[in-house]
């Protein structure tokens, strides 16, 4: 069971960041590649009431190392250049955004270790990472699915039978998406 606060808010969120073909395979260990952030999403759920979505945020960012996307990661997001280009802004200014966000809250919970993306980020761009209550809860949802692996966010709406409107790897929809499923599986709602 996950222990989640009784009290406060919940923060869910999820990022997106610079990927090429056969990254992941590879690690993200060849020449160049850095999972440079580019969009954070995040929900605010209560807690007292049902985990219901006070507030949302989706900031982009525009990566300082890989500041061209490849064409694999805007086909896997549907985040394009321009977007990226002219709404997104440095990671220190998302790394704040994302901060004040989640102030106060108990509980910071991704579905998977995108605290480790945050941080490496961090150590790109010379920061501390932030000293925010970060939980995976990725295991406790896999678990519960009777999967061995990581079940990906954006699959958790087809696997729990959730009637979402939400587009796949998009980090506010796949928030949305994390905290649907933890209603779901804690049987609230």
């Amino acid at each position: 069971m996950i222990d989640l606060p009784r009290t406060g808010p919940l923060v869910v969120y999820d990022t997106e960041y610079t990927a090429w073909e056969g990254s992941l395979a590879a690690g993200f260990s060849r020449p160049g590649e850095h999972r440079e952030v580019v969009q954070i999403g995040a929900v605010r759920l209560d807690t007292a009431d049902g985990l219901r979505e006070t507030g949302a945020l989706s900031l982009l960012v525009r990566p300082s190392r890989n500041p061209i996307l490849s064409a694999y990661f805007i086909e896997l997001t549907g985040l394009t250049q321009h977007r990226v280009d002219s709404q997104g802004g440095p990671f220190v200014d998302a790394l704040g955004g994302f901060r004040a966000f989640c102030d106060g809250a108990r509980m910071v919970l991704a579905n998977g270790t995108d605290d480790e993306v945050i941080a490496e980020n961090c150590r790109l761009n010379g920061l501390p990472p932030p000293d925010l209550p970060f939980v995976d809860a990725g295991p406790w949802i896999s678990g519960r699915l009777g999967e061995p692996r990581h079940v990906a966010s954006w699959s958790l709406a087809g696997r729990l039978g959730l009637d979402l409107d939400v587009v796949a790897h998009d980090a506010l929809d796949d928030a949305r998406v994390i905290a649907a499923a933890l209603r779901r599986l804690l049987g609230i709602g």
